[in-house]
């Protein structure tokens, strides 16, 4: 009975709400319309700002868990060109998933360059050459008898006797053999020289060449097969020959035996403007014990085959500046260091301390010096 009457008077408390008259899309409750409401029946306004963000998404995260202590990198992908592998894609930046970044491990890193080491230096004993053309005396003179030939003019050393052989358009065979291949040049010949230092020598007259027969291009380079305009050989008589050894060859160019020492000269020629002729060498040859050996220049050892003295200038290592220089840098062939630098600085450096080269090998060559000749003792007085 009393609930009854609590539900009578909550209804009779409620009263009718009245109805409130619907305005016009775009009006005010004043009556104005509305500056930031579309009219009807307007396309929608453009909104110049973007959206707001969605809800953050959530991945998995890779194994082992990112609060690890240990970072996680993925698979690196096998270069066959290179020997490290590639870099995994994160622009350098390598992160544990956590958010720290860590740098890259030392396994993705070139090794730093190592210095290469040069091989011990050779040690080699000089040759002995009993005969030598002077290369840079080589030339052509003018036949005064014969106008339009050419005479060859050089100078040599020579501790033997022996002879000589000028050849013309001429190739080597075998036993430093030479032939010539030509037959419009003058033929082969041979004379004879003594046993002197600085000799010079000259082409008998009318024993030239006449080069106008013979192409420019022919004369200033190597032909086809080894063929080279001039051929100079000097070789010396043999000095203890076997018992039964034949009598030499004479003719020039022949064979040669293992007994015999020999030197030969492979030249072009030039032509100059002025409408003469220069002799190039283009290399040189020795013959010793039945073995042919190219020479090549070693720069700097003119200074050490003389004399020693006081006053001598220019002879020490380039290194410690108190050694006599006795090693070559191969292949540029300067003798500039000692023995004992040598050995230090290959480990240190791998260029030429002259001009920088990067040095293939070294090799040491002990010079003999020429030691000043005893002054005579004096002689007895006579007795009475």
């Amino acid at each position: 009975m009393g609930t009854s009457s609590s539900r009578h008077q909550s209804s009779q408390q409620q009263q009718p709400s009245e109805q409130q008259p619907q305005r016009p899309n775009g009006a005010s409750p004043q009556g104005q319309a509305n500056p930031n409401t579309a009219p009807p029946n307007s396309p929608p306004r453009h909104n110049p700002y973007a959206p707001p963000p969605g809800p953050p998404q959530f991945f998995p995260q890779p194994y082992p868990h990112p609060r690890a202590a240990a970072p996680y990198y993925g698979p690196v992908p096998y270069n066959p060109y290179s020997p490290y592998p590639y870099p995994p894609p994160t622009n350098g930046q390598f992160y544990t998933g956590g958010g720290a970044i860590r740098p890259p491990p030392q396994s993705y890193l070139p090794p730093p360059p190592m210095p290469v080491a040069v091989q011990e230096p050779q040690r080699t004993a000089p040759i002995r050459n009993d005969v030598n053309l002077k290369k840079q005396s080589l030339r052509l003179e003018k036949d005064e008898a014969n106008p339009g030939c050419w005479l060859v003019a050089f100078s040599l050393d020579a501790s033997l006797a022996g002879s000589a052989s000028i050849l013309w358009m001429a190739k080597e065979g075998e036993s430093c053999s030479l032939t010539s291949v030509r037959f419009n040049v003058p033929s082969p010949i041979r004379f004879t020289f003594k046993k002197e230092l600085g000799q010079k020598f000259v082409q008998p007259a009318g024993l030239g060449i006449k080069l106008s027969d013979i192409t420019s291009e022919e004369l200033s380079k190597e032909g086809p097969g080894g063929v080279y305009p001039l051929v100079i050989r000097l070789e010396t008589e043999p000095k203890n020959p076997p018992p039964d050894a034949p009598p030499p060859d004479t003719t020039p160019g022949a064979k040669l035996p293992r007994w015999v020492q020999s030197q030969t000269t492979y030249a072009t020629i030039i032509k100059q403007e002025d409408g003469g002729y220069k002799i190039k060498v283009l290399r040189q040859k020795i013959w010793v014990d039945g073995v042919s050996y190219e020479l090549q220049e070693i720069y700097g050892i003119e200074s050490n085959s003389g004399a020693t003295s006081e006053t001598d200038h220019g002879k020490e290592c380039v290194v410690c500046l108190s050694e006599p220089r006795d090693t070559t840098v191969l292949p540029c062939r300067h003798m500039c260091m000692c023995g004992e630098c040598a050995k230090v600085l290959r480990y240190q450096t791998n260029r030429c301390p002259v001009c920088r080269t990067v040095i293939d090998s070294l090799l040491e060559i002990k010079v003999e010096t020429k030691s000043p000749a005893p002054s005579p003792a004096p002689s007895p007085l006579p007795q009475k």
